[in-house]
């Protein structure tokens, strides 16, 4: 269940570079970060300490840590400029550095583990998600957000034929994102219990291509595959897919952008 390879110093690079500008642009995670605390809610009494991985500026710690004063809070991010914006936003919390892949942290040491929109980067989701198991308490909770299969199914879908009708010989180097079921089978994996996992589309409109893949690049959301050259593409290709995309998707003026989030609650035995 390994996802098609992405080199995660691409990604720490990113997001490292746009961490002073993130919060202008991520309009979504916003979005992600309110659908999180929702479903914490309703989660019921837990323990501390409490754990977030891949918790960019703080914005999630922020609340959680108005809500929960009481619980010690560990926040964490792979990319050193998101680490220093969370650590200068939450005095009272301890943040390092670190990989969710690779947690250095010892056995059962928290009550519960938050993410938000960070997963998706991850290529091994069942031994990510065991090392998550692994420094959770027994009875601790893994409460996350993540974007799935259909995250800009449009600009995906138009580059893919673009690239065919312009590079027959060559496959779309497009990222892939996690379908929701497997998400569900690499919790199981990983031995969690308790599972649910639910999916929302959200979406966003800009006024045309240009403005949407810049939007991704001040945020950090740049393609991290592998399998291709930076960027999206070559001209020809991309002005098709420009054309593909108005053409299929435009309404009004504008171009939607869908981002499937899916939310994913378990518990550790």
């Amino acid at each position: 269940m390994k996802r098609p390879s992405i080199d995660q110093r691409r990604v720490r690079r990113h997001f490292s570079g746009h961490a002073e500008e993130y919060e202008r642009y991520a309009q979504v995670q916003k979005r992600v970060v309110a659908g999180l605390l929702e479903r914490l809610v309703c989660l019921g009494p837990f323990s501390g300490p409490i754990l977030e991985v891949g918790a960019g500026t703080g914005a999630l710690a922020r609340r959680i840590a108005e809500g929960y004063p009481h619980l010690p809070l560990v926040v964490t991010d792979l990319a050193h400029g998101m680490t220093c914006q969370a650590a200068a936003q939450l005095p009272g919390a301890s943040a390092l550095d670190a990989d969710a892949a690779c947690l250095p942290f010892v056995d059962r040491s928290f009550g519960l583990m938050l993410s938000a929109s960070m997963y998706q980067w991850i290529v091994d989701l069942p031994a990510a998600f065991a090392e998550s198991a692994r420094v959770l308490k027994p009875d601790g909770h893994f409460v996350f957000a993540l974007f799935g299969a259909r995250t800009l199914c449009e600009l995906r879908s138009s580059h893919r034929r673009a690239q065919a009708e312009i590079d027959g010989g060559r496959p779309s180097h497009t990222q892939e994102f996690p379908s929701r079921e497997e998400v569900a089978e690499a919790l199981r994996l990983a031995g969690f219990v308790g599972i649910s996992v639910e999916s929302v589309d959200e979406r966003e409109h800009h006024p045309d291509v240009p403005d949407l893949l810049r939007a991704l690049k001040k945020i950090g959301a740049q393609n991290a595959s592998r399998s291709g050259p930076a960027g999206l593409a070559s001209r020809r290709v991309m002005e098709r897919m420009m054309e593909l995309y108005r053409r299929e998707h435009g309404r009004e003026g504008m171009i939607p952008a869908t981002y499937e989030v899916i939310y994913g609650m378990a518990r550790r035995p």
